[in-house]
């Protein structure tokens, strides 16, 4: 008895019997914009080995990598499924859009933070904008550091500096207006300009690109309101609230511009903070930064 067979049940049959592995995936994009974390599952057969490319220059050998993208934009995410010499490619694209709020990403040794700045300091954010997307940061050390208190870097002499050199007088050779604002305080993680003290700065001006970041320490209610009463500041209840449970340094309020805020990355803070240092609160190892503008 002859058997005849359709050609794409031929094609079924065949597939069946083939060696060759097959690339396949799906991914989870929770959220659409940047910084948008993408977990991909490989859905592959007969595979022995991945490679995944994401289409902004990274690749991976996981089989389920997560993939983190930092500016928005279309990305042609290609999988190559292999086994043995002969391999099998599948691409999707992913389309990440750009943030709302204006979102930096400072990497450290130490772990990454992820920092909104204030539209209320327009200065302070166009300036630090501008020197990220110069590279300016990118290499610098936090060059000061006191558990409790803050982490200070931004200091164009820290970088390659020999240890032991006194570093923090450094800067791009201007200052910026003070922004004060009592709705933008000093608790834990709010990103301020470093600046000058004394009558030779009577404007109380920032330094052109040193920063800090609060670590700060917990307060009491009583505590916040006597330094409230000396500032003539009536804090919030909900500054009030995250003095008293993540800590802050309320004393400097509307003496320093605050223009940002960590918003993913606080213990990234406590681990610098405690790092081992100097009789100048630097660190002994060094722990310089990469700082990009989330698009």
């Amino acid at each position: 008895m002859k058997i005849t067979y359709h050609i794409p049940i031929l094609f079924f049959i065949l597939g069946l019997f083939s060696c060759g592995p097959m690339a396949k995936f799906t991914y989870d994009q929770t959220e659409s914009a940047a910084p948008s974390a993408v977990q991909f599952s490989n859905e592959s057969q007969k595979a022995e080995s991945f490679l995944w490319h994401f289409g902004d220059g990274n690749s991976s050998e996981e089989e389920n990598p997560q993939h983190k993208y930092y500016l928005s934009g279309k990305y042609q995410v290609e999988l190559e499924a292999k086994k043995g010499n002969k391999t099998k490619k599948i691409s999707k694209e992913i389309i990440v859009e750009a943030p709302k709020e204006c979102l930096v990403i400072i990497s450290t040794t130490y772990g990454d933070m992820i920092i909104q700045l204030y539209d209320e300091t327009p200065k302070h954010r166009d300036n630090f904008i501008k020197l990220i997307e110069e590279g300016y940061y990118d290499g610098l050390l936090f060059h000061r550091v006191i558990d409790g208190f803050m982490i200070q870097g931004g200091d164009p002499k820290s970088k390659n500096a020999p240890k032991g050199s006194p570093l923090g007088s450094g800067g791009p050779g201007y200052l910026i207006d003070a922004e004060f604002n009592p709705k933008l305080v000093h608790v834990k993680g709010a990103l301020a300009a470093a600046r000058t003290g004394g009558p030779s700065n009577p404007q109380m001006k920032s330094s052109g690109s040193q920063f800090y970041i609060v670590d700060g320490r917990k307060l009491t209610e009583d505590q916040i309101e006597n330094i409230g009463l000396q500032k003539g500041i009536k804090y919030t209840d909900e500054q009030k609230r995250l003095f008293m449970e993540q800590g802050g340094t309320p004393h400097l309020d509307m003496e320093y511009t605050v223009f940002g805020r960590v918003i993913q990355g606080l213990e990234v803070i406590d681990a610098i903070a405690e790092a081992k240092k100097d009789r100048r609160n630097r660190p002994f190892e060094d722990i310089k930064m990469t700082v990009i503008a989330i698009k």
